[in-house]
C-alpha cells in the first residue's frame, strides 16, 4: 500500500537539513531503486522554487511500503528526523486515483 509521509520542519532547518541531505537523498534512492518511490520532495519556505536562504518548511513522500508500522519505522529513522529538521512527522494511508 502506498503512504504518504508528511514532514514539519523546525525553524531555520536548512543547516541541518543541508548536513543531512546526502543520507536523506540515498535512502529515497533506494526507494526509486526497489520501484516503491512514487515521488518526494521538499516544500520550499517561500513562493520559489530555489528558496535560497529561506530554506524548506517540510517535505512529502509518497512511497510504498508493507504496513503502517513499516513506513512509521522509515519516517522515524529519516536522516533529516535524526539530525532534528523535522518537528514532526505524520504518516498516513495513500490511495492514488489520478493519473
Amino acid at each position: 500500500m502506498l503512504y504518504a509521509i508528511i514532514s514539519e520542519d523546525v525553524k531555520n532547518s536548512l543547516e541541518r537539513r543541508l548536513a543531512a541531505r546526502p543520507d536523506h537523498l540515498a535512502r529515497l534512492e533506494e526507494l526509486r531503486d526497489e520501484g516503491r518511490l512514487v515521488l518526494a520532495g521538499p516544500h520550499p519556505a517561500i513562493d520559489s522554487e530555489d528558496p535560497g536562504e529561506a530554506g524548506f518548511s517540510g517535505s512529502l513522500v509518497v512511497a510504498e511500503f508493507d504496513s503502517l508500522q513499516e513506513a512509521q519505522a522509515w519516517a522515524d529513522a529519516d536522516p533529516y528526523m535524526i539530525a532534528g529538521a523535522y518537528a514532526k512527522v505524520a504518516v498516513k494511508p495513500f490511495r492514488k486515483v489520478l493519473p
